[in-house]
């Protein structure tokens, strides 16, 4: 049993050696040990561990009955000194086994934690990046937005600018159709008289007789009604021309 509990202990030495150092072989021996602790293999492993442990408290018990006997004043023979021995060496192997076992489970679980957080320090560091890369494109398009509301603000300067001079102009032709249609009546009246004079004219034509005299007024008649026409004919130009220019002022 000696020599069984020496080989256990190199070999959990060994793999110490081996767990603690980054080799080829420490991957092999994390994975074997992570489907160790699954499924029945805790069970296993904990069974293992408390046989050992009744053994080592039996080879306790041993020894301590042995020391009993020399305290009570019994000579112990050879025999008893040589068991003694061997229950204390065995009592030690076991529980440096069980110590040694207790290293492994605990350098294993450490290792796993170890690769749990270099795995999430990668994703963070990965999500950071990309973080840091959206930061800069974000700060690019910022910029880009920054340049685009300046020149539409300029854009909006130039158009009001544009509008109050539009004001100014609409103001200007307001004004300016005021005096015409102020204009547009005085032509009317003069208009309405015109064809009233026109009508009186026709009216003396047409009661003066055929004698020289009539005849004369009637070619002086005549030449006033020509002139009154042309004038009425004046007028109707200078009208269609201002429903030109109102029809040009209500589109602008």
């Amino acid at each position: 049993m000696i020599h069984l509990l020496y080989t256990v202990i190199f070999a959990e030495m060994a793999l110490i050696l081996l767990l603690l150092f980054k080799t080829p072989l420490r991957k092999l021996i994390i994975l074997t040990f992570d489907r160790i602790k699954r499924g029945r293999g805790p069970v296993v492993v904990k069974t293992i561990g408390t046989t050992v442990f009744v053994v080592l408290l039996s080879s306790i018990y041993s020894l301590v009955n042995i020391q009993r006997r020399s305290e009570d004043g019994a000579v112990l023979n050879p025999t008893d000194q040589v068991l003694a021995s061997k229950h204390l060496l065995e009592a030690s192997l076991m529980g440096f086994v069980l110590f040694l076992s207790l290293m492994i489970d605990r350098l294993h679980h450490y290792i796993r934690e170890l690769r749990l957080l270099r795995k999430t320090m990668e994703t963070a560091k990965k999500q950071n990046r990309g973080f840091e890369d959206g930061k800069t494109t974000s700060g690019e398009e910022v910029k880009a937005l920054g340049e685009e509301i300046a020149a539409l603000k300029a854009k909006i300067k130039t158009l009001e600018s544009e509008s109050e001079s539009k004001g100014k102009e609409l103001k200007g032709a307001q004004g300016e159709t005021e005096a015409l249609r102020k204009q547009a009546d005085g032509f009317l009246m003069e208009y309405d008289r015109l064809l009233e004079d026109n009508q009186n004219l026709r009216n003396q034509l047409e009661s003066i007789g055929h004698s020289p005299e009539g005849k004369k007024e009637v070619k002086h008649q005549i030449n006033l009604t020509n002139i009154a026409e042309e004038m009425i004919q004046n007028l109707n130009e200078q009208m269609d021309a201002f429903k030109v220019s109102q029809l040009i002022i209500q589109r602008a």
